[in-house]
């Protein structure tokens, strides 16, 4: 009987030994899991960061501004060589897509196409106008943009300037034209005024001769008639 009891009791002790134990334990455990799971986690983040970055898409500026380049070369080309209603048709699109959405590269080709010769719609002022707009801020446009715009642009102020110059000079001839002939029928004017001066002073000469021939013959003729009544 005493025997049980001592087992008993020690039975109890064991399993009190073992609760404390277990108690005093648990902190340590949810600390180390705690640990792990934060260097998990570290190691997670760090595989995850370890991946190179994406890249970006590389843009060929170049290739981009040459196809541009060729895209409006083309349009014009096209522009040159249809016919007159074709003509009228891409230069409405023209106008329609500045009119739509009036960004630069718009602009340009509206600027283009009214710059280029014989077509209908050929608009040199309004052309320049555009041009200078665009080159005023030039950094909206891409690189091969601004050279074909600045290039055009000379073209077009050039061919402003000798139109206005031959003006000019037409306006000149005809104006020189109308002072040689104003100067011309001045002459002649003159020139008959005095032909008729002389016409005159010579007819009121010849009147003069006349006279003083009338005189002199009747004064013979009485010096005649006054000899044949003498004895």
């Amino acid at each position: 009987m005493r025997r049980e009891r001592a087992d008993l009791r020690a039975k109890r002790a064991r399993m009190i030994a073992i609760g404390l134990v277990d108690m005093l334990a648990m902190p340590f455990l949810v600390a180390i899991l705690a640990l792990l799971t934060s260097g998990c986690a570290t190691d997670l983040l760090a595989r995850k960061d370890s991946h190179p970055p994406v890249q970006a898409p590389v843009i060929d500026r170049a290739a981009a501004s040459a196809t541009l380049i060729t895209d409006y070369l083309d349009s014009l080309r096209r522009l040159v060589q249809a016919a007159p209603a074709e003509q009228a048709e891409i230069v409405a699109a023209a106008q329609r897509e500045y009119d739509l959405a009036p960004t630069p590269s718009h602009q340009l080709r509206l600027a283009l196409v009214l710059a280029t010769p014989s077509h209908g719609a050929t608009d040199l002022p309004r052309a320049q106008r555009l041009l200078r707009e665009l080159m005023a801020a030039p950094a909206a446009l891409l690189p091969a943009e601004r050279s074909l715009a600045f290039l055009e642009q000379q073209r077009v102020d050039v061919q402003l300037a000798l139109e206005a110059e031959n003006k000019r000079l037409q306006t000149n001839v005809v104006r020189n034209d109308k002072d040689r002939s104003a100067a011309a029928n001045k002459r002649l004017q003159a020139e008959a005024e005095e032909n008729a001066r002389l016409r005159k002073e010579l007819a009121e000469a010849q009147a003069k001769l006349d006279a003083i021939s009338d005189i002199e013959k009747s004064l013979s003729e009485r010096k005649s008639s006054a000899e044949s009544r003498s004895p």
